[in-house]
């Protein structure tokens, strides 16, 4: 029979003790994330710097008079000096990717392999009633494949949720100081979203506890079979037992097409929520630029901000809903 979707706050704070002798690891990605915040808030810039440079603003001379007044203010040097900004920023930007991609690989391989091993030895111990109850199949099922979910909620979940947070908190405010107008569109969204994200993680964590039961049961008949082949074919069972396959699996790609229903009609909804926030922004934006209240560049540079600032809005959302799957994968193991 399948099982209840388990109480994710629950698994959440069980799953956070089995993390917590890796925190070092986890607090130097925090930290890597943390440094990318102000390379994405620095990305935009140049194309700012350029534009306004060719429009002759004299808002350029002036950042540029603050930031390197021993330098060249000539229109010519002050294009320069922004693509020399971009390339370096987007340098900044790689290596920074790089190194978190190296910690990244290490820290979620070192968490799935601790945890797998807590799982085989903690089986071991368990009693034959209850693997007789259980059965062979389910346990390796929860020790090989649900295992990794501990990785997906740590590294995939938790971090990036935090990440985001605070890269959203970081693009409110810069974009606030642009144009208050377009940063309280933005934040009009976040109702919107938040109603939809719980709603719709509600219906993915049920899904998903079906479909790993269904998944589990379509292995058990694998390894049932396998383990008594010759008294299947001594009684001539093998129809039989591909048809009783061919059943769980598919409940299971039922269930799979279940979801994958529900998450691309949630992206659907998050992605025309953002574009009709964003339409509403640049025409915003855009009466600001006739009335004389922002300069072209300007316009550009917070229309990026507001695109940047979606992103980490439509992560949080799509975390939470995506992640269903690790929630219950970890109730399982």
């Amino acid at each position: 029979m399948p099982t209840r979707p388990p109480a994710w706050k629950s698994i959440v704070r069980r799953a956070w003790a089995q993390v917590r002798p890796s925190r070092g690891l986890l607090l130097g990605i925090l930290l890597l994330d943390l440094l990318a915040i102000p390379l994405a808030l620095l990305l935009p810039l140049p194309l700012k710097l350029a534009v306004d440079s060719l429009t002759g603003s004299s808002a350029t001379r002036e950042f540029w008079s603050y930031w390197l007044p021993a330098a060249p203010h000539g229109r010519n040097a002050q294009l320069f000096l922004a693509v020399g900004l971009m390339l370096i920023v987007g340098v900044l930007q790689h290596l920074l990717g790089f190194a978190n991609w190296l910690l990244h690989t290490y820290t979620g391989e070192r968490l799935v392999l601790d945890f797998r091993s807590r799982l085989f030895f903690h089986v071991q111990r368990l009693s034959f009633a209850y693997h007789d109850r259980a059965g062979a199949a389910d346990l390796t099922y929860r020790i090989q494949h649900d295992a990794p979910a501990i990785r997906d909620l740590a590294l995939n979940g938790m971090l990036p949720l935090l990440s985001s947070m605070l890269t959203l908190g970081g693009m409110l405010y810069v974009t606030a100081c642009i144009d208050r107008s377009i940063a309280l569109v933005a934040l009009l969204t976040c109702p919107a979203l938040f109603l939809a994200t719980r709603k719709y993680s509600r219906r993915m964590r049920t899904e998903w506890s079906e479909v790993k039961d269904r998944d589990s049961l379509a292995m058990s008949v694998i390894q049932e079979v396998l383990g008594a082949l010759r008294v299947v074919k001594t009684f001539g069972q093998e129809r039989r037992e591909h048809d009783r396959f061919l059943e769980q699996s598919g409940h299971y790609v039922s269930g799979q097409l279940r979801l994958s229903m529900l998450q691309g009609g949630f992206y659907v909804l998050v992605g025309v929520t953002l574009a009709a926030c964003s339409a509403v922004a640049l025409l915003l934006g855009a009466r600001h630029v006739d009335a004389g209240l922002l300069s072209v560049g300007s316009l550009l540079l917070v229309m990026t901000y507001l695109a940047k600032l979606y992103e980490p809005l439509a992560t949080i959302s799509g975390k939470f809903v995506d992640l269903q799957a690790a929630v219950v994968s970890l109730g399982r193991a």
